[in-house]
């Protein structure tokens, strides 16, 4: 079973003054079939962010971390900046489909920056910031990610 975190960026969830909506709809579209070892909510703060996302991927914590918020034009939006800092390289087409299905439902999501990519072996993939749309996103991704993990892990066999 492929290992899971799942960090929420909001400073006001982070401050308490807000309960999160996003872990619990990223928790019930993969507790099935992921192993969530990690949750974490995070201010607005792409150092401590990007500590997050190297203590995960560094340490092998985790095959695959989604983050919440932070990627739209906001001042304090820096989810896609503080990700790509970190990374080995990146995976744009998942960023890509999500920005392409969700854009057909409501049409902000062109705003939308967020990015996906590697650090190790570790695919780090930003998703938006709205309980929603990280289902939507989610919907995206999940047909696809047991191949990108097992290709990470070198767990594919040519046929």
């Amino acid at each position: 079973m492929f290992r899971v975190a799942l960090v929420v960026l909001s400073d006001r969830a982070a401050r308490g003054e807000r309960p999160d909506g996003c872990i619990p709809v990223m928790k019930e579209k993969l507790a099935a079939a992921y192993a969530i070892v990690r949750e974490t909510i995070l201010a607005d703060d792409p150092s401590a962010l990007q500590a997050e996302l190297i203590d995960l991927s560094d340490g092998q914590a985790a095959d695959v971390i989604f983050t919440s918020g932070g990627t739209g034009l906001a001042t304090r939006d820096r989810t896609p900046q503080a990700t790509a800092a970190i990374l080995d390289y990146e995976v744009p087409g998942i960023a890509e489909a999500i920005r392409a299905a969700s854009i057909a439902i409501v049409k902000t999501a062109m705003l939308s920056r967020a990015l996906a990519g590697v650090r190790h072996r570790t695919l780090i993939v930003n998703l938006p910031g709205s309980p929603k749309a990280v289902g939507e996103a989610l919907d995206v991704i999940l047909p696809v990610l047991p191949h990108a993990l097992e290709l990470l892990n070198d767990r594919v066999v040519d046929g």
